[in-house]
């Protein structure tokens, strides 16, 4: 079921370059690699906390008291409480990645790959209970790191090469972009 979770959650689901969420921060952060990793790190430990609790949220409080109606509002509400508390840690243990993520960071309240785990952790097949959605968010958040570290990577070798200047920024980062996600389908072909 690891193994499963895994390939789903890195390659074969990677919820950026296959189900295209959480793009704001991808193309917007992915400029340099290093912020990109951070980037990447902070919505990785987002996703795996805003799993850890929403998920017994849902299933032991509002599933049997008949609030699952509430599911988004409770959701967002966590992530974002989350997001604050990583705010001020990042701010206090390293400035400068504080002032390299800018506005992004407080936009991991409204990233949608982090609203998106929470809620497929409650449909998903290979969850079974808080460890499996807990791994589920780890596996998404390396795979949403992989594709931001990737694109920021690419990135900075295009802005060394010769490209045409109608092509420069953001045209050619979204050529790069859908060229990744046809990389990353081929995933989708793997069975398990």
């Amino acid at each position: 079921m690891v193994f499963s979770l895994a390939i789903a959650g890195i390659f074969i689901s990677n919820y950026v370059v296959v189900q295209f969420l959480g793009i704001c921060p991808f193309l917007g952060l992915s400029k340099k690699v290093d912020s990109a990793l951070g980037m990447g790190v902070a919505v990785t430990f987002v996703m795996v906390l805003a799993s850890l609790i929403t998920y017994p949220i849902y299933t032991y409080i509002m599933l049997p008291n008949g609030i699952e109606y509430l599911e988004i509002i409770v959701f967002i509400f966590v992530i974002a409480s989350l997001v604050q508390i990583l705010e001020m840690v990042i701010r206090k243990m390293s400035p400068s990645l504080y002032k390299a993520m800018g506005v992004y960071l407080p936009l991991i309240t409204t990233n949608c790959a982090i609203l998106g785990v929470a809620e497929i952790n409650l449909t998903y097949e290979l969850v079974t209970g808080v460890f499996s959605a807990a791994l589920n968010g780890l596996f998404s958040g390396i795979g949403f790191t992989l594709a931001i570290v990737i694109l920021a990577g690419l990135r900075e070798k295009i802005d060394k090469l010769p490209t045409p200047k109608h092509m420069r920024g953001f045209p050619i980062s979204m050529i790069t972009a859908g060229i990744m996600a046809m990389a990353f389908y081929v995933f989708t072909f793997i069975t398990m």
